[in-house]
């Protein structure tokens, strides 16, 4: 089977693009907007709408495979690709890599991902942005998984050499700014990680000496054990801080504060995500390297998660290799190809560190059905619901496609 032709169309994303360093430094929150001029290059406004790009790959049979190109929340920081505009992006990808693949024969996912994620931009000697590498891969994916009438997760266990996952994998859900309300949510429908938080602002989320975190972790845990409606629910409490922790504290101040943490999140688990931003990739390692130590010195079972200059295949085997945190989170949009995005979950999986198949609010439906094919075939310890931050959406979106699939997996 072979491709014949590549059909692209704009689109919007389940969420926005935000400045991050303009939220961090001076941006105020105005309804679901931000007062304040942007910083990070490329932006018109702190926040404006994600915007994706469809690529349809159309068989010799009539068959459309399709995948959706999308860029992270926070592009351009933290090491990141440009902001990705449909309207730019579009016109190179039929410029330069629809002839490409026009022709080209559905064998084999790994060596179609490695030929589109390996191409060079002509006009910048350098990579393709990573959202249209993360994009045509999962095409490619489906394309193959369709030429082979199988499932997208067995393609990628019969190329991979691994045995698929029999029961769901633990499934993230994000609160966005309305941190209690999406909690309930969280509740009900019984996540087996909650609830993230967005904490990037300190005078109105962390506070200056991290009290305001505190009590929500403290009125977090309480809510859990009051409104659960089986006592065996007993999720893990992930709290992303953005590097506002790094912006209050010093190591030794962090590693007291999150005892403190530890303890008004008991009986549960608490991970902490992006401790620290120190804007360098090496300093980061290094920084994130001396907090598990501290941590652990401590006595504190507080796992620390990996975010920032954590963004390639190349970063996060560095990132594992230096032991520099206890949870990577495996960013799926900045990878580029989703064969990236197997190779660091099995690589984490590999040299003991914990893998969280993560990535965006600001993906898609489709990048999010892809993820959880991902997932089951390669078994991080949790993935994201995606996209958007409204819970039962993204929720619905990554639990579904996980059930269906896993039925059929029976069935077979």
């Amino acid at each position: 089977m072979k491709i014949k032709d590549v059909i692209c169309s704009a689109g919007v994303t389940g969420f926005y693009f935000d400045d991050q360093r303009a939220i961090k430094n001076h941006g105020v929150v105005d309804g679901a907007m931000y007062q304040g001029a942007p910083i990070t290059p490329g932006f018109h406004a702190i926040r404006q709408k994600g915007e994706s790009i469809s690529v349809m790959l159309v068989l010799e049979d009539g068959q459309i495979a399709y995948g959706d190109c999308a860029a992270v929340q926070y592009s351009g920081a933290g090491g990141r690709d440009p902001l990705f505009v449909a309207e730019t992006y579009i016109d190179i990808i039929e410029k330069y890599i629809k002839p490409v693949l026009v022709g080209e024969k559905l064998d084999s996912f790994r060596r179609l991902a490695v030929v589109v994620d390996s191409l060079m931009n002509p006009e910048t000697n350098t990579q393709f942005h990573t959202a249209i590498r993360y994009g045509i891969t999962q095409a490619l994916l489906d394309g193959v998984a369709k030429s082979k009438r199988q499932l997208m997760v067995e393609v990628i266990a019969d190329e991979y050499d691994l045995e698929i996952s029999e029961t769901p994998i633990k499934i993230f859900t994000q609160s966005g700014d309305d941190r209690y309300l999406n909690v309930d949510k969280m509740i009900i429908k019984e996540a087996a990680v909650l609830p993230h938080g967005l904490i990037n602002h300190v005078p109105s989320k962390l506070g200056e000496h991290g009290e305001i975190l505190l009590d929500y972790i403290t009125w977090l845990r309480q809510r859990i054990l009051d409104k659960r409606l089986n006592d065996a629910y007993h999720p893990i409490i992930h709290i992303d801080v953005y590097g506002t922790l790094g912006m209050i504290f010093d190591l030794d101040h962090m590693v007291a504060y999150m005892k403190k943490a530890e303890a008004a999140a008991h009986p549960f688990e608490l991970y902490v995500e992006g401790p620290m931003d120190v804007e360098d990739k090496d300093l980061q390692i290094k920084h994130m390297q001396k907090l598990r130590s501290k941590l652990e010195a401590h006595g504190s079972k507080v796992k620390i998660v990996a975010d920032e200059w954590c963004n390639t295949l190349g970063d996060i085997k560095d990132f594992v290799d230096a032991k520099a945190g206890h949870v990577i989170q495996i960013k799926t949009p900045d990878l580029g190809g989703i064969n990236n995005t197997i190779e660091a979950i099995l690589y984490c999986k590999a040299h003991g560190m914990l893998a969280y198949l993560g990535g965006t609010c600001n993906e898609t439906d489709r990048s999010s059905q892809i993820s959880v094919h991902i997932a089951l075939a390669t078994q991080p310890d949790q993935m994201l619901a995606k996209p958007g931050m409204g819970v039962d959406e993204g929720y619905m979106i990554t639990y579904n496609e996980m059930a269906r699939t896993l039925a059929l997996l029976k069935r077979r």
